[in-house]
């Protein structure tokens, strides 16, 4: 075993015992290897104990910014139609922040929970039919593709056949804000937006225009199968 001198042993030892406060309070499985933690933190150089710290810190802290389960729906149902809220499936993250279902659905309308750790509020509800299109896009985003190249990922593949997607119009809300209170169960800053998703739709085929304009609808990514109509109002 390294050897210490008493000052730098006697800290090694207070912070061992704060990592196992730390990683007792991540899951109850971790606190079965509190009795040979101590023996493993002293065999470590200061500097690999402090990285051991800081990243259990980071977890911890990332975890304690979840919301409950109850909160997340609350809040992500605020993005469909009052009458459809009810019934609607929501999307959430669970204690470990990864993506699950809080609550099944009896209509045909599902809800994205806030993303936690976002300085942003942002929820979604959109028709169950989309849902492969939307998996798929979460799924690329884990792979590191964003933007023009997720969509276009999409795009090709749903062309190919491997992606689902309706070729009837399908809508998507969105609402954003500066955060959601839960004793009002109301989002602060409220905007919501329509997105009707209308594949391999045409400037010709809908007469839209494809230039955006507050409060009216215009086409977006016209003639992909990622088209869709944009309602967006003008923001306050």
């Amino acid at each position: 075993m390294a050897t210490f001198c008493r000052p730098h042993l006697g800290a090694l030892v207070a912070l061992s015992r704060g990592i196992r406060a730390v990683v007792s309070l991540l899951s109850p499985k971790y606190t079965e290897i509190t009795g040979v933690f101590l023996k493993e933190v002293l065999t470590m150089t200061p500097t690999a104990l402090l990285f051991v710290f800081v990243g259990l810190m980071s977890q911890a802290g990332s975890e304690a910014n979840i919301p409950p389960a109850a909160q997340q729906i609350a809040a992500a149902i605020q993005a469909a139609p009052e009458e459809r809220r009810d019934g609607a499936a929501v999307l959430g993250y669970d204690g470990e922040g990864k993506l699950a279902t809080l609550r099944k659905g009896t209509n045909d309308l599902i809800c994205l929970a806030d993303q936690p750790g976002d300085k942003s509020f942002s929820v979604a509800c959109y028709h169950k039919d989309l849902e492969p299109y939307m998996a798929r896009g979460r799924e690329l985003l884990q792979q590191g593709i964003q933007g023009k190249a997720r969509n276009e990922y999409r795009w090709r593949e749903v062309e190919e056949g491997k992606l689902k997607m309706p070729r009837e119009p399908r809508l998507l809300y969105v609402l954003s804000g500066s955060g959601f209170d839960p004793a009002s169960g109301t989002v602060k800053d409220a905007y919501l937006r329509w997105v009707i998703y209308l594949p391999f739709a045409t400037p010709e085929s809908t007469g839209l225009s494809t230039s955006s304009a507050p409060g009216k609808p215009w086409l977006m990514d016209a003639g992909t199968a990622g088209a869709h109509i944009m309602i967006s109002p003008p923001k306050k």
